[in-house]
């Protein structure tokens, strides 16, 4: 019951200081908890529909959350008409539903009903607390999600959001048992004021000076120009810059962390740890980088959205602060405040070694005809002002590793949002419809091209279009991430085997069709494909399978050498 108990902690935490409940056994574990938690005051109404309604005046009253909690069954639907009010005259409250457990819905036990998103279009939002919190995982999901729910109550515009939370029996502590809460909770704090920092919040001002060392992380984002702010705050906090190569940050960063993060000790790792971590933008390719700081975490982390749900992408969340990113940057920079922190010159250090490396071993062991070697010169022939669309699995891993050049004004795209295969091709045809004058690459492997050949079934001309096609006739990269590729399944069951070639999909659609399968044929095709006048066109790159899983093995266990 821990993560239960934790509950009226986080609510005290976020500055909840009235509860209202309504008797009830199912919502006993509740009930102890906020009873018996010394900063809260509880008030006990029996009647669920007044409850609700003296709730609702409590928060008008305070212009803050009041939390209310019920039991089981029909108890949350007497709410129902005050949660209404409170949706439409926008007053938060956060609503406890105590439930049965799940495998006992519908089967006719008493005091049991559907309370999953109870209150409908009613409510801001609806959560669902998790049954089992043993694991880690369910642990701090269980504290993520009270913080999220109180976050969203509050957030403008504020309103009703419930939390519905199943309990097992045993639901009262042992005769004596003492109810403790968590002294580390996790506290998740939202900042809504674009004017935070001038506005009693100067202490995060000092929390900037006080961090020893600032990395600033960059996920997922649209190419735009103003960033401009980041590396001026960079440089006078001497925060270190890391971006993936899906983030489109047009500053100077790092962005080869991939390789050097797979190959470092772990005593050379606690080096780079940070003490305040700053994230903006989306989703990370780079899975290196989220083990690290998911292991190594920081004291505090702020990401800075201006507005939507916030992820806690590390489990290291501590303040979401609501501005936009360039917003964000120039105010602090911009701040008379002198910064004083350490550099994190490890980062740097280990980013240009990473560099070094990458160069020296391709030119030394890229003798063999492979995936790795041929998107990297490839991509070195992409044209200023590109569209790149990167398709999921290998093609969006082998970017985020090799990097893209800099300098050419190259915005990347990939459907990391959901990450899947499936409409990838089609997404770069709907690019190049949307901008004619602009070139569009997409770089794809054969599972993912095949699987979406119907994006060029229609009638409209993409002459910008260029598609690299990195055919090894099948899912390769089961044969490099861990897991599969020590199964002896591997083949059959995981890799999608395909004998398939674009030579016929070329001819349907009135496509240009390149197909490579060496070095000479390569450098013969590249510049003919990406010539203007060549048109909409598929350059089709056969390689092994086997000989890529050998040579990204090799790569692997070069990195580890060298770092």
């Amino acid at each position: 019951m821990q993560a239960v108990y934790n509950i009226a902690e986080i609510c005290a935490r976020h500055g909840i200081t009235d509860v209202v409940l309504s008797p009830g056994s199912r919502s006993a574990p509740l009930t102890l908890a906020f009873a018996r938690h010394p900063e809260l005051t509880v008030r006990v109404v029996p009647d669920e529909r007044a409850a609700a309604f003296i709730g609702l005046g409590i928060a008008q009253a305070q212009r803050r959350a009041v939390a209310l909690v019920c039991t089981s069954g029909t108890a949350g639907l007497n709410y129902a008409p005050a949660v209404a009010e409170a949706f439409f005259q926008q007053i938060p409250l956060v609503i406890f539903t105590a439930d049965r457990p799940p495998e006992w819905i519908d089967q006719l036990d008493g005091q049991t009903i559907r309370q999953h998103n109870l209150y409908g279009a009613h409510a801001k939002g609806a959560f669902e607390f998790p049954v089992e919190t043993s694991h880690p995982d369910a642990k701090w999901y269980s504290a993520r999600i009270i913080n999220e729910a109180i976050n969203l109550a509050q957030a403008a515009p504020a309103g009703p959001v419930q939390v519905n939370v199943p309990l097992r029996e045993p639901l009262y502590p042992n005769a004596g048992e003492e109810i403790r809460y968590d002294e580390d909770v996790k506290i998740i704090r939202e900042y809504s004021d674009p004017l935070f920092v001038k506005k009693g919040n100067s202490n995060l001002l000092a929390e900037i000076n006080s961090a020893n060392r600032i990395l600033v992380v960059a996920g997922q984002r649209p190419l735009d120009e103003s960033l401009a702010a980041v590396p001026v705050f960079a440089a006078k906090s001497n925060a270190t810059v890391v971006a993936d190569v899906i983030s489109n940050v047009n500053i100077p960063a790092i962005t080869n962390q991939d390789i050097f993060l797979a190959g470092l000790s772990e005593t050379k790792q606690q080096e780079l740890q940070p003490d305040l971590l700053i994230t903006f933008g989306q989703s990370l390719i780079s899975k290196s980088l989220k083990l690290f700081l998911r292991k190594l975490k920081p004291a505090r982390h702020w990401h800075i959205q201006a507005q939507g749900q916030a992820p806690d992408t590390f489990r290291t969340l501590t303040e979401i602060i609501r501005m936009e990113p360039h917003d964000f940057f120039q105010y602090v920079a911009g701040c008379d405040q002198k910064l004083v922190n350490t550099q994190l010159l490890n980062w740097k250090e280990a980013s240009s070694k990473a560099s070094e490396f990458l160069t020296k071993f391709a030119v030394a062991e890229g003798s063999r005809f492979n995936e790795f070697v041929v998107f990297r010169r490839i991509t070195v022939e992409l044209q200023r002002n590109t569209a790149l669309h990167l398709a999921n699995s290998m093609a969006v891993r082998y970017a985020n590793i090799l990097g893209i050049p800099q300098g050419k004004q190259i915005e990347v795209f990939a459907n990391r949002g959901t990450s899947g295969i499936d409409g990838c091709t089609s997404t770069a045809v709907g690019a190049a419809l949307a901008t004619p004058q602009r070139p569009v690459v997409l770089l794809t492997g054969d599972v993912a091209f095949f699987y979406d050949r119907n994006a060029f079934w229609h009638n409209y001309s993409t002459p910008n279009l260029r598609v690299v096609l990195f055919n090894n006739h099948g899912g390769g990269i089961f044969r490099i991430i861990d897991g599969p590729r020590q199964q002896p399944e591997l083949e059959e069951f995981f890799e999608t085997r395909q004998t398939l070639t674009a030579e016929n999909t070329a001819k349907d659609f009135n496509l240009r069709y390149f197909p490579v399968s060496s070095f000479e044929e390569l450098e013969a095709a590249l510049p003919v494909f990406f010539a203007a006048e060549t048109g909409a066109a598929i350059l089709e790159v056969f390689t092994d399978s086997k000989t890529n899983a050998a040579f990204f093995e090799q790569y692997r266990s070069a990195v580890k050498a060298a770092f």
